[in-house]
């Protein structure tokens, strides 16, 4: 796939700033901190949530619980993915029994990954509420979800794709809008 890359749609500084908005957003939402766990979909929704969870410290000086998910086996083309896909380590600290759980990941798009998570979140019990914090959501669901806390909501065109870069994994901190042009 050849792309090439369009605009620039936020920078480290206003990264910087969304992520702070929305912890204050998931605080404010859950009336402080108490049963509150942060999860981050692998593989950018960990720095994400660490993130967040940092700002969340900042803000109410309490250390949330954080966890950690691969939901590999939970996708619904895990067949078309490869005959042996790469399972990593899923680690969720505390239960999430009667928990209230904030899915994070960096890019919202079909809805698919987030319903793979929410089906992982359940089979380690059965929590009070999940909840979906994104960097960008860009539309162009196929399942009927949306997120609770965005940082920015970036309408897209089929052909375009966002590209979340994070200091992190990336050893920069942007987000792009790349499109898909002729190979």
């Amino acid at each position: 796939m050849n792309l090439k890359r369009k605009a620039k749609i936020m920078d480290s500084e206003e990264m910087r700033r969304a992520i702070v908005r929305v912890s204050h957003e998931i605080v404010e939402a859950n009336s402080g901190t108490e049963g509150l766990i942060l999860i981050g979909i692998r593989k950018r929704g960990v720095p994400m949530a660490e993130r967040i969870r940092e700002q969340i410290v900042a803000i109410e000086g309490v250390e949330v619980p954080l966890g950690v998910l691969d939901i590999t086996l939970y996708r619904d083309d895990v067949h078309r993915i490869a005959p042996q896909p790469l399972v990593e380590s899923t680690d969720i600290p505390t239960p999430v029994e009667n928990s209230v759980v904030v899915l994070v990941d960096d890019v919202l798009f079909t809805g698919r990954t987030v319903r793979a998570a929410m089906d992982a979140v359940i089979d380690f019990g059965r929590p009070l509420a999940i909840r979906l914090a994104v960097l960008v959501d860009r539309g162009h669901r196929e399942l009927p979800i949306r997120a609770d806390f965005v940082g920015k909501n970036v309408p897209t065109s089929s052909r375009e794709i966002v590209k979340v870069y994070l200091r992190e994994t990336d050893d920069q901190d942007a987000v792009t809008i790349e499109e898909v042009g002729e190979a």
